[in-house]
């Protein structure tokens, strides 16, 4: 099926497709059932009455918003390769010529030690996504859905270049470029069963060491308790060695904390991107500047010393 693609290239998340198609169907019937059964609309429209400000239903869907996120995944998937042919000629390059060794691609420990530490990069990567603006508005349209469903996992950015250079200590290590770029969309496929909340929390030991729907809720919270919280992509483990571990204590309320208000996919990519260059625009010193692109996201310069910021979908959430 992918055969016309470079061997490194091909992406096991295409060959995946089936099967996110099939549990949005089946998580869809289940809303639907459960919508019924309170008197509200199929598509997760809320019924006369009820406060518009409220959490939506548990695993709703909105016709509007699954099919920006489901049209999000699908430019993703061009995106993403293209990202990954730029960062192929650099890692064929360190892995010839940079890496101490050459682990063989053949092996169970080459794949063993590829997912494992690309998970940790992972960790690392998402966590810095959420601590530097620039970084940030990559990766702020996977969370500005309103609704936490397996639509909304297929909501991803279009700009991977961060985690093309996160995961470049990986070929460093040996590890075949191949390798790497397999792990890291089987790691993708991990985090799409996690994006619902049809599934409550699981077997303790389980729910200790890897991420589950439970943590992942967490994440895309925009409850000031839940921001900034809970970053792993298949083990939950790195947050609790590195302190950003949050249990789910109450329902999230899903989205940014400043919605952008659109279905618009290129406004919903891009919108973080506009509201920077207009910061670092209005920004008088060198220093405002830079805390604009490089502070977190939320950053303002002392009170009285530079204009207020554009409003903006700029806290992680």
């Amino acid at each position: 099926m992918l055969d016309f693609l470079p061997e490194p290239m091909r992406d096991p998340t295409v060959l995946a497709i089936p099967f996110f198609v099939t549990m949005m169907l089946l998580e869809i019937f289940a809303a639907v059932r459960s919508e019924r059964g309170a008197g509200m609309a199929s598509g997760g429209i809320d019924p006369d009455g009820v406060d518009p400000a409220a959490p939506h239903s548990v695993g709703a869907y909105e016709g509007r918003d699954a099919r920006a996120s489901i049209y999000m995944g699908l430019v993703s998937i061009g995106t993403s390769a293209v990202w990954k042919f730029l960062a192929l000629f650099v890692y064929v390059a360190l892995f010839a010529y940079v890496a101490p060794w050459q682990l063989p691609a053949n092996q169970w420990y080459t794949w063993a030690i590829g997912f494992v530490v690309l998970d940790f990069l992972f960790y690392w990567d998402h966590r810095i996504s959420h601590r530097v603006r620039l970084v940030w508005a990559t990766h702020q349209a996977h969370h500005s859905s309103e609704y936490f469903n397996f639509a909304t996992a297929l909501r991803q950015k279009w700009n991977n270049s961060m985690a093309m250079v996160m995961f470049a200590p990986l070929v460093v290590l040996g590890v075949p470029p191949a390798v790497v770029f397999a792990v890291y969309s089987l790691n993708l496929i991990y985090q799409f069963w996690i994006h619902t909340e049809h599934i409550g929390t699981m077997w303790k030991p389980f729910e200790f060491v890897m991420n589950t729907p439970s943590h992942h809720r967490v994440h895309h919270g925009s409850d000031a308790e839940y921001l900034d919280r809970n970053y792993g992509g298949v083990f939950i483990i790195w947050d609790r060695m590195f302190s950003s571990f949050q249990k789910e204590v109450q329902r999230p309320r899903y989205g940014l904390t400043k919605p952008v208000d659109t279905y618009n996919i290129w406004k919903l990519q891009t919108f973080e991107y506009a509201a920077i260059g207009h910061d670092v625009r209005r920004a008088p010193t060198l220093r405002a500047k830079l805390g604009y692109i490089f502070g977190p996201p939320g950053w303002t310069p002392e009170p009285g010393t530079v204009p207020a910021p554009a409003d903006k979908a700029s806290q992680s959430a």
